[in-house]
Formats: C-alpha cells, structure tokens, sequence
C-alpha cells in the first residue's frame, strides 16, 4: 500500500515538473526600449491608426464670422464680354466705263503692233515685190499665229489689189492692209456680250476654259465690265476643285458689290450653278455670271461635267452666252483647246486674255476662223479694268500704227 501512494506522488511531481515548463517557454522576455534618435524631418508624420488618442489641438487665435471678409451673395460678379472682331467691308469701286475702253489700252498691243503691223508695212513697202518678198509676207502672218488658211487668203487679196491698184505709196499700202485685216476679221460679227435674257428671267453667262488661263479672273473682271454697264450681277464659283477659285472670285465681286453663291470645297458645281442662278431670280438680279471648273483630264469628264452643269442650269432659264477663255502666249495650243471645248458646249463668244504679253496679235484671227463665233472681250494686262470690249478697227489701228 505505500508502494503504491509513493508512485502516485511521484508522478504528481513529474507532471508539475512537466507543466511548469511548458508555461515558461510561453512567457517572452520583454525586449528593451529603443534607444532615443533625432527625429527625422524628411519623414512623413506617421498615419493615425484606430484607437490612436487624438492630438491636441493647439492653440490659435478664432476670428468670429464677422471678421470673415465673405463674398457678397448679392453682388454680381463682373463677365467678361468679348467684342466682336470688327470685319472690315471693302469699300465698293467704280469700275471704269467700257465704252472706248480699247482705245485707251492702246499702248498695250504695241509688241503686236511690232511684229505684225510694222512687219507688213515694212515688207509691202519695198520697191520690188517679188516671190519672195511675198513669202516674207506669209511667213510673218503665220509667225504671228494668224493661221494657214487665213494668211493664205490674205496673201492672196493683198497681191491682186497691189498688182491691179498700182499701190505703192506708205499712205495707200497702210489703208490697204487695214481694210484686208479688217476683212479677215469679220467686223459685222455680233460683239456684245448677250445678258438680255427673252424670259423674266437674269441673263445667264457661262464661262469655260481651261486652268491657267486666267478663267476666274476674267470672271471677276467681267463682272466689272457688266456693273459698269449699269447691270447687277451675281456671281456663281462652280470651279469647285480648284483651291481658292471661290475666294478669289468672291474678292472680285466684293470690290464691285456683286455677291458670290459659293459652295463647299470640291462640291457638285452643276448645285452651285443651280443655286446661283436661283437666287438671282429671287434678287432680281440682271446677269448670273457662273464660273466653271477647267479641267482637262479627259474630254469625257470634261464633257459630263460641263453637260450636267448647262442641263441644271436651263432648269431655271436658257444660257444665253457661254464664253471661253483662252490664252493669247499659248498660240496654237489654245486653238486645240478651243475645238475641245467647242465639241463639249456651244460657244458663242471668246475671250482672249494676256493678249498685250505676246507679239502673235494674229491668234485673233485664227480663233475666230477656227471656231465660227467672235472674239468679244481681250485682256491686256493685270489691272481690274484692263478687259476691254473688242472692236476690230481699233485693234487693227493698233497693229498697224498711225
């Protein structure tokens, strides 16, 4: 029996032994406090976390909501108003009358008047006309691009009345080269630019032409001519594919007070067109001048292009002139473009332009043989009035000379 109370005791004690151990390697030991450092500056202040004792608050003065300068709720405050940028509008010019206007451009066509008037004089003034003196006499009319068939019947009138006549005098040979150019040039053609339309309707005008010609130029220089006829015009930019055709056509018209109907860049210019002549009959207006594009590309283009544009057009009224424009320095060049043209659109008159830039003054001749219609306005030169009305005995006296 105290066997048995011995072991019981003795593993009482080995199971304290046992459980005092397990509980001290349960129990740290605390580490010791860091040591004190400067505080870092550069550190961000540490972010307070939940159950962190609020800091105090320190101690600054409080001003009273009367001390506060608040805004005023009543007070408006001042908007800033933008002003309207000032659009200056051109001041409107008086064009120069276009009566006698040739005349007084005469000057101009002198480099014509030295290759082709003076030319003839010279050679029809020599004592001996022989053959050839008479082939001098062909070879300067064709230099002058006058044409073939043209300078071959000139020739030919110039030999018999020098042969029959007897002329030899410098007087009597200039009054008869006058009177054989004046021939050739068909002075009982129709010269006026028709914008008198038999409907109640404005005057319809289409210029064609090719670009570089100076075809929206002389647009606008048109326009002038037909203001300083007493006319109201209204103007239609359906070159639509040229950059800036319809702001410099709009320029011209501004200057004169005629208003341009324009769309946008590379639109439809048989709408244009449309529109234009639209609201000229709303205006009132007396001619509709309508600018067309000059593209070459292919005659098929070409010619739906300007087809669409002349059948949009007669929806509201007929054309009643349609003028190509052509370079006078191209030569015969501008003959090959006018028989393209005159294949596409029915011409009914010319304008030839930079006509005081080439000394081949004959080309005036030839277009007008070539196409059957007459050449109605000349440019010549870069000023706004310098399109005059053609009139043959005036451009012959200026070839020719006093």
């Amino acid at each position: 029996m105290e066997i048995v109370i011995l072991a019981v005791v003795i593993a009482v004690v080995v199971l304290g032994v046992l459980g005092g151990l397990v509980v001290g390697s349960r129990r740290k030991k605390p580490l010791p406090p860091a040591p004190p450092t400067a505080p870092d500056i550069t550190a961000p202040p540490a972010e307070p976390h939940v159950g962190d004792e609020a800091e105090t608050p320190r101690d600054e003065p409080r001003r009273t909501i009367e001390e506060v300068d608040l805004p005023d709720a009543t007070a408006t405050a001042p908007v800033a108003v933008e002003e309207p940028p000032v659009v200056e509008v051109p001041a409107i010019e008086v064009p120069e009358p276009t009566a006698g206007r040739l005349v007084r451009l005469r000057a101009r066509l002198s480099r014509s008047q030295n290759a082709l008037g003076k030319g003839l004089l010279t050679l029809l003034s020599r004592e001996h006309l022989d053959d050839e003196t008479w082939e001098e006499i062909e070879d300067t009319l064709l230099t002058a691009d006058v044409g073939v068939q043209p300078t071959q019947e000139l020739v030919e009138r110039l030999r018999e009345r020098v042969r029959v006549l007897g002329t030899r005098t410098p007087a009597e040979l200039r009054s008869l080269l006058r009177e054989e150019l004046l021939k050739i040039l068909v002075p009982e053609f129709d010269r006026a630019v028709n914008t008198d339309s038999p409907l109640d309707t404005p005057g319809i005008v289409m210029v064609v032409g090719v670009n570089g010609t100076g075809k929206t130029t002389t647009t606008g220089k048109l326009a002038r001519v037909l203001v300083a006829d007493g006319k109201n015009v209204v103007l239609g930019a359906a070159d639509t594919f040229r950059a800036a055709a319809a702001d410099q056509l709009q320029t011209w018209g501004e200057r004169v007070g005629a208003r341009t109907v324009r769309g946008p860049e590379g639109g439809d210019p048989a709408s244009i067109a449309f529109d234009a002549v639209k609201e000229g009959i709303e205006e009132g207006a007396d001619v509709v001048l309508i600018d067309t594009a000059g593209r070459l590309h292919t005659k098929t283009g070409l010619m739906d292009e300007l087809g669409k544009v002349k059948r949009v057009v007669e929806k509201h009224a007929p054309l009643d002139e349609v003028l190509l424009v052509l370079d006078a320095t191209t030569g015969q060049n501008g003959l090959v473009q006018a028989r393209v043209f005159a294949e596409v659109v029915d011409i009914t008159g010319i304008v030839l332009t930079k006509l005081d830039g080439t000394a081949k003054g004959g080309i005036v001749i030839a277009v007008q043989r070539e196409l059957g219609v007459p050449v109605k306005l000349v440019g010549l030169g870069e000023g706004a009035d310098d399109l005059a009305p053609f009139e043959p005995e005036a451009f012959v006296d200026a070839l020719i000379g006093d």
